[in-house]
């Protein structure tokens, strides 16, 4: 609800029968978010895990900081390697972009360097993103580099390794982004 799809959700919701049961999941929940679903709901039932109001980090997930300078594709490099990202295949990483440029660049660069990898952005049509994730949830491909589109809503399997190569815009973006493994 919070990136834009209210008026898509709403158009669906207007050709849906009014008796329904609607069902949310989210890993946040913030006020805005909760104004936009009142519309939607009637009467609704929350199961709650964890405090709404605060938010927090899977505690299953080790976070790792660490500040590079101009050597920052050879340390991306060092930690798939490090982490044995696609060997097996079952074990997927998932790196964070801030710009569907920087996506498209580090696909390129890698695949150039031999690994297998994907990208997934806002600029891929609805098939290239199907296909892109197609590859990646099989473990045809173990890497994936994304835009935030990727931070909600994916559950796969095997993500063993989650890289923000550019910072989050916002501590729930980064919630969401490492959430994507710790699964």
């Amino acid at each position: 609800l919070d990136m834009g799809f209210e008026p898509q959700i709403r158009k669906i919701l207007r050709e849906v029968p009014s008796q329904r049961h609607t069902l949310f999941f989210t890993a946040t929940w913030p006020k805005e978010v909760r104004k936009l679903a009142d519309d939607f709901l009637n009467r609704p039932y929350q199961v709650q895990i964890g405090n709404r109001d605060e938010l927090k980090a899977n505690a299953d997930i080790t976070q790792i900081v660490q500040i590079v300078g101009n050597d920052k594709m050879s340390r991306l490099t060092a930690a798939l390697r490090e982490h044995r990202v696609g060997n097996p295949p079952d074990r997927r990483g998932l790196i964070f972009c801030g710009t569907k440029r920087m996506c498209d660049q580090l696909e390129r660069d890698l695949s150039r360097d031999g690994t297998k990898v994907v990208a997934i952005h806002g600029d891929k049509d609805q098939r290239q993103r199907d296909e892109a994730l197609d590859n990646f949830r099989s473990g045809r491909v173990a890497l994936m580099a994304a835009t935030d589109v990727a931070a909600r809503g994916l559950d796969i399997k095997g993500i063993i390794l989650v890289i923000n190569y550019d910072p989050a815009n916002n501590t729930e973006d980064y919630v969401h982004r490492i959430g994507r493994t710790g699964r």
